[in-house]
Formats: structure tokens, C-alpha cells, sequence
């Protein structure tokens, strides 16, 4: 399965070290899951509350190319702090046959995972705020 990273820090909270950290375990999970990691995004100093980030929206223009099959972030909220845009970006990828997974929140479509998934979104605009 080809598959993109995603990595992201916030200028106010992160330094540069945590995209390399993102990516080593990202890395090592499509390794461990057969997965070919066909292309990293990685967005500086940007916050995922908002989706005007360069690399987030370069993204989602590849994946309407078809370019891989699934997004993978090392946590959910390194995809998005605001719950409405998790959402609104998630369905389109869904609609485009792409799931987002996350290495560190093993989440499925059972609904105890998509009640998790949910929550999770939640915390991470609430953190933000």
C-alpha cells in the first residue's frame, strides 16, 4: 500500500526535532506494516487549528491525484486541532477511498474507535483553546 506522512509542530510549544521524531515513527510503522512511504508532508511553525497550512492543503491535491491510499500522522492532533476541519478533511479523504491513521492512536472503524476518534478531536480543540 503506498501511503504519504504527515508531520507537523506549532511555532508556540515545538522545535524542528519533532517533524524529524513524527517521521522516524511513521517510518518505522509502515515498515512494520509493509506500507511504501511514497511522500512526506511536513509543515513548519503552523498550527492545526486552522487549515491553512502549505503542506496540509499540497496534501489533499495529491491525494485527489491518487498518489497513495492512506495519510499517516504519528498522533491525530498533528492532522488537526479543530474538529470540524478533522472532519470536513477526513471525509473528503474517505470519499477518495484514503484513510488517515495515526501510529500512536491504533483506531479501526469499529464504533468504539470512531467514538474514540471523536473524543480525541474534542481534547485536541479544547488543548488548543
Amino acid at each position: 500500500m503506498n501511503v504519504c506522512a504527515y508531520a507537523r509542530f506549532s511555532s508556540s510549544n515545538q522545535r524542528e526535532e519533532s517533524i524529524e521524531a513524527q517521521l522516524d515513527a511513521i517510518g518505522s510503522y509502515c515498515r512494520q506494516n509493509g506500507m511504501a512511504l511514497v511522500k512526506v508532508y511536513a509543515d513548519h511553525a503552523k498550527s492545526a487549528t486552522t487549515d491553512k497550512r502549505p503542506q496540509f492543503q499540497e496534501m489533499i491535491r495529491d491525494a485527489e491525484k491518487g498518489l497513495f491510499e492512506a495519510v499517516i500522522v504519528h498522533k491525530l492532533d498533528r492532522f488537526s486541532r479543530d474538529k470540524y476541519d478533522s472532519v470536513h478533511y477526513k471525509r473528503k479523504l474517505k470519499c477518495l477511498g484514503i484513510r488517515v491513521v495515526s501510529v500512536l492512536e491504533r483506531l479501526d472503524e469499529s464504533p468504539e474507535s470512531l467514538m474514540m476518534g471523536s473524543m480525541l478531536e474534542g481534547m485536541s480543540m479544547y488543548y488548543s483553546r
